[in-house]
């Protein structure tokens, strides 16, 4: 469980493809705090570290994993952002994320806003799911590669985020241009709501 509130990003240092497993290896502060078996967010994609060794760590994508997210095009040099999971004894900044990546989304807009950003993405819209919570809904909750956001002026397949410059700095949204693809995860609640919603009719 994590609350979408990036610690920061994390560099790419290897990747090892093993038939449909990916083994990723990166770098990043907090390496020599970590254990074999902690879960870690990865672009929003929780991940378990299954190795830890000169200053890096190792963790494995499964093909479901690199098929629903853009973990698959990463490559060596790239940001990861990069969230440990959340302790229970403290403050939720962000909201609830499971690290369960729902899908990509492709960036379609990025606009100065005179300090601060602007982001539009673009996700394949279906009926079906978004009766399941599969969607975004105005100032309700989004994760995009792991952080936390409110939603801006939401459509049927588009929606809006508004970036502050700390989270432009310390997050790989400075990365982004029109084109980038990014993970995405519907809010946990509003599917619980939904699905209830369907049980009741």
């Amino acid at each position: 469980m994590f609350s979408g509130i990036v610690e920061e990003y994390a560099e790419v240092v290897r990747l090892v493809k093993e038939q449909e497993n990916l083994h990723l290896t990166l770098k990043c502060s907090f390496v020599d705090e970590l254990k074999i078996d902690q879960s870690v967010s990865h672009n929003g994609v929780c991940l378990t570290v299954v190795s830890i060794q000169d200053g890096t760590y190792t963790v494995t994508a499964m093909k479901e994993t690199i098929e629903r997210s853009n973990i698959g095009l990463l490559k060596v040099g790239d940001k990861v952002n990069v969230e440990r999971s959340m302790m229970m004894n403290g403050r939720l900044d962000g909201h609830i994320v499971q690290g369960h990546v729902d899908q990509t989304a492709e960036c379609i807009e990025v606009k100065d806003a005179q300090g601060s950003w602007y982001f539009t993405f673009k996700y394949h819209f279906d009926k079906e799911m978004a009766k399941r919570g599969y969607m975004t809904v105005d100032k309700g909750s989004v994760t995009v590669n792991g952080v936390s956001l409110t939603v801006c002026n939401p459509t049927e397949d588009t929606f809006q985020v508004a970036i502050i410059p700390y989270t432009y700095e310390h997050t790989n949204f400075h990365t982004f241009q029109v084109g980038s693809i990014v993970n995405i995860e519907f809010d946990i609640i509003g599917k619980y709501l939904s699905r209830m919603m369907q049980l009741n009719a």
